[in-house]
């Protein structure tokens, strides 16, 4: 935990277990509401004076210093989430391009100005725009399955702006969080611009919502937890970034090798944990067969194991208990005439990839988000069926389509009910300069991605002036 740059020990420890060894890797301090409070006392008076050049040094500092501990950095997240060190290593190697395209973006101005003399109504006067930080502080909740990248997307949008933050990442996987932080302090950010808190957020959840010194609260996680940070937070923003339910939709036309092979890449990668990864399998019932074989074929190819090996493509889901879920949703699915093509097999929170075919819609295993690495194979049999079942859940977040033809990427653009659609790619593609977020469940129509948070984290302010 770090409170005005200050490690701080509270007497009460988080374990932070290995879900591939169940040893402890690690533990953090035991947050309580008071040391929440400090905090943003701490935070809320003070006013950062970096300059644009300055903000833009210290994260490009960051980066290079982030870059030369690659190996140590995808070691730590490895240890404490499970990923492997394939998915790892990327991370770290994203979080550089977050830190750096954050660098980018503080340099530039980001004011606006035009004239008033427009209507005859107008004045000869000039109207200009400039963007502001925050007055009160923002405070940000992070979740496991990206427990670097995550956090840097909302802290670098933070640092870029002049803002104030008091991070609390999941208690399931703080430490990369703690190690970010401290590298950010290493390369020169002054500690009451980040303070990271750590506990249990049964205990200070409440206090990190409506703390009187809160202006934002941004929020990365599960739906539930979701709806209840925006019924708590009152009038205060903000921005949730929830959970996906997110096809790929396989057209007849589509080349079916390359379908396949990115559905299971964007099934599988970071063992299915992600918003965006492929949650179901929309296939055209003419190509069905074809595509099946194949996604078996590929899934079969994938290897899971100890994710401290490199060669391993997929590790551990978070835990045991994750594991049991993706487990009992398949059972759930093939009692109902779902066929189990491969996979379905767990040992503690080792899942294999699975692949099921002749799933219907009301199946538990698509209906609601299931955040592993399963693939469910749904047929349709035209691109009318193919819009309604992918716009048949309560999600909105991301999808990708896949065929050449302009008449039905017009219609998947113009009638796909999600914040985002790939053309023959995976719905989780994406650079960190993208706009990104979803819509219904997903979200509230706000967006992600470093310019967009970074407009997210300032006030606009508009002035004028007589014309010279």
């Amino acid at each position: 935990m770090r409170i005005g740059g200050e490690r701080v020990t509270t007497g009460r420890e988080i374990e932070v277990l290995n879900p591939w060894s169940g040893e402890v890797v690690g533990t953090v301090p035991r947050a309580g509401v008071e040391d929440v409070r400090r905090a943003f006392a701490i935070a809320r008076p003070y006013r950062p004076k970096l300059t644009r050049h300055e903000r833009s040094s210290l994260l490009l500092k960051a980066a290079a210093l982030l870059r030369a501990r690659v190996d140590e950095a995808s070691d730590l997240i490895t240890m404490e989430s499970g990923l492997c060190k394939k998915d790892t290593v990327y991370e770290v190697g994203r979080v550089c391009d977050v830190l750096t395209f954050s660098a980018m973006e503080a340099l530039k101005d980001d004011g606006q100005s035009f004239s008033c003399d427009l209507t005859p109504h107008g004045k000869n006067r000039r109207v200009f725009t400039r963007r502001d930080p925050l007055l009160g502080v923002i405070s940000a909740i992070t979740p496991f399955n990206h427990p670097m990248n995550q956090v840097a997307h909302k802290v670098a949008s933070s640092v870029a702006t002049n803002n104030r933050m008091v991070l609390k990442p999941t208690e399931k996987t703080p430490l990369a969080a703690l190690y970010l932080a401290d590298l950010l302090y290493e390369a020169g950010l002054p500690p009451e611009m980040l303070q990271v808190v750590t506990g249990d957020p049964r205990e200070i959840a409440d206090e990190l919502i409506t703390n009187e010194h809160v202006d934002l609260v941004t929020f990365t996680g599960g739906v539930a937890i979701g709806k209840y940070i925006a019924a708590k937070a009152g009038y205060r923003r903000v921005v949730l970034e929830l959970g996906g339910n997110d096809p790929v939709i396989v057209m007849e036309d589509a080349d079916i090798e390359e379908a396949a092979t990115l559905a299971a890449q964007g099934s599988y990668k970071n063992s299915g944990q992600r918003c965006t990864a492929v949650k179901r399998m929309l296939v055209h019932e003419k190509v069905a067969d074809r595509f099946v074989e194949l996604l078996v074929e590929k899934t079969r190819a994938w290897t899971h194991g100890d994710p401290a090996d490199p060669k391993m493509d997929m590790g551990t889901v978070i835990d045991e208990a994750a594991a049991k879920l993706f487990e009992s949703r398949v059972n759930e699915a093939v009692s109902q005439g779902a066929r189990l093509l491969h996979g379905n097999e767990r040992r503690g929170a080792l899942y294999s990839p699975t692949v099921l075919d002749r799933v219907s819609p009301g199946m538990t295993v698509v209906k609601q988000e299931t955040f592993g690495p399963v693939s469910p194979v749904i047929r349709f049999r035209d691109i009318d069926e193919a819009i309604a079942l992918s716009n048949g859940t309560a999600y909105g977040l991301s999808s990708g389509v896949f065929t050449n033809r302009l008449d039905y990427i017009a219609r998947f653009v113009a009638e796909l009910h999600v914040g985002s659609v790939n053309v023959r790619e995976v719905p989780g593609y994406r650079i960190e300069l993208t706009p990104f977020g979803g819509i219904k469940d997903s979200g509230q129509g706000y967006k992600e991605g470093v310019q967009e948070t970074m407009k997210g984290y300032t006030n606009l302010k508009t002035f004028s002036l007589p014309s010279f």
